[in-house]
């Protein structure tokens, strides 16, 4: 009763705001910019390379997100938020140059199809103390707001679980699709977006204009301030090898091999149609909040296109990588089959060893978590058009290419998880290393 009487002062509210022409007027740049140098009293940006997508942003906010007043609102507050700890990110290091100097050595990025176990996998690396992984809160709030007089504990994830909270109170179904907490690790596009320069902006609003620039321009740039971002992290939080993750980074692999040479890449497989009507569902639970009207049909044509490249990006790389075995490769079902078993593995394939406290550690998280925390979630392609003739053969053709080359009738059907995860790597005998 709560949510609907809160919903119906939003709108009315959004009503009169409307009716007033508060919510029809363009963001300006450079009020943004005073307004978080004010809020600092700082006034160096550093790199000015934002500045256009900031600028390409906002003008995709105007013309075509159809933001209602609280996705006005948010957008104001996100974007000062990013241009608030661009500020403080340099100013750290001018007091403290030695941050620049952090090396981020051997990093592992999981990447894959969303909706595909990535989060998953990555919250279980997370628990090794031999890793570093990006927390929530620490995306959000990289540094104490200089306004605030030093406390005695730092309540920056208290802060973030409050915001957290009050999301989940407009979008009750989010916690099912995506737990998270302040503490729970976060993606790689939380970082990007700093600069501007993410998917994490396409994901929340529906900014076509902006989504074509992006796919466009030079990705290493990103991936550079995201290198900077961690250094910043790793000096307050101590040296650890970095685990990693976004699906987003299947289609900047150029970018990650110029940026980090010497990282460790894990793929993770999952059939297409098990995960396009997922990550459609969760694209529409995130922008409906911030816009007027969503559309459910739009939502999945952009998915399906998106994710089919996405898919080829997964299959040509791991066609390259045959020799170098830079890649690891787990299914879904393994991973889901046998949690522990699959970062053995993994840690198994990179030459890395698993300790005895992060090994129960994993076993914790696994008790206290059944289903990895996540809710029983049903889906419906043909809500997002995901049923239709052109939709059902573009995954089929997805499936083909996916498909493992020896013939099902020659694969034993009783393997221990464990060989089969060997076996989708190219360690025993000439297993295809590609998900069926």
């Amino acid at each position: 009763m709560a949510s609907l009487i809160n919903t119906g002062l939003f709108s009315l509210t959004e009503w009169i705001t409307g009716a007033l022409g508060l919510l029809h007027g363009p963001f300006s740049e450079k009020d943004l910019l005073a307004r978080a140098q004010q809020r600092t009293g700082l006034t160096d940006f550093g790199d000015s390379s934002f500045e256009q997508p900031l600028e390409v942003l906002l003008r995709a906010y105007h013309e075509e997100a159809n933001l209602n007043l609280l996705g006005r609102l948010a957008a104001r507050w996100d974007t000062l938020r990013f241009l608030t700890n661009l500020l403080m990110l340099r100013q750290a290091e001018k007091t403290t140059p030695q941050i620049l100097d952090e090396p981020i050595k051997g990093p592992i990025l999981i990447t894959g199809l969303p909706r595909s176990g990535t989060t998953f996998l990555h919250s279980l690396l997370a628990l090794d103390p031999s890793n570093l992984a990006p927390l929530c809160w620490e995306t959000i709030y990289p540094y104490c707001d200089p306004r605030r007089a030093p406390a005695k504990r730092d309540r920056r994830p208290e802060r973030v679980d409050r915001q957290l909270a009050a999301f989940v109170r407009m979008v009750p179904e989010l916690p099912s699709l995506h737990p998270m907490s302040a503490r729970s690790p976060q993606e790689c596009i939380e970082i990007q977006a700093h600069v501007f320069r993410s998917y994490r902006f396409d994901a929340t609003h529906n900014v076509p204009s902006y989504r074509c620039w992006l796919d466009r321009t030079d990705h290493e740039i990103e991936y550079r301030f995201h290198k900077r971002f961690l250094r910043h992290l790793q000096h307050s939080k101590g040296p650890g090898r970095w685990v990693l993750k976004s699906p987003d980074h299947i289609f900047m692999m150029d970018a990650i091999r110029a940026v980090y040479p010497d990282a460790r890449m894990v793929f993770v497989h999952r059939e297409p149609m098990e995960v396009l009507p997922s990550a459609a569902r969760l694209t529409e639970i995130l922008r409906h909040p911030f816009t007027r009207a969503v559309d459910r049909l739009q939502i999945g044509r952009e998915v399906m296109e998106r994710w089919r490249m996405g898919a080829l990006r997964l299959i040509a790389e791991a066609e390259s990588d045959r020799q170098s075995r830079r890649i690891f490769h787990i299914r879904y079902r393994e991973l889901t089959a046998d949690p522990l078993g699959a970062v053995v593995e993994l840690y198994r394939h990179f030459g890395l060893e698993l300790g005895d406290l992060a090994r129960a550690r994993i076993r914790d998280y696994l008790a206290e978590r059944p289903n990895g925390g996540y809710g029983r979630n049903s889906y419906h392609p043909e809500d997002f058009g995901l049923d239709s003739k052109g939709a059902v053969a573009a995954v089929q053709r997805i499936q083909r290419l996916f498909r493992d080359r020896r013939k099902k009738r020659n694969r034993p059907r009783a393997k221990a998880v464990s060989r089969r995860v060997r076996a989708l790597n190219g360690s025993e005998g000439d297993e295809s290393r590609l998900i069926r």
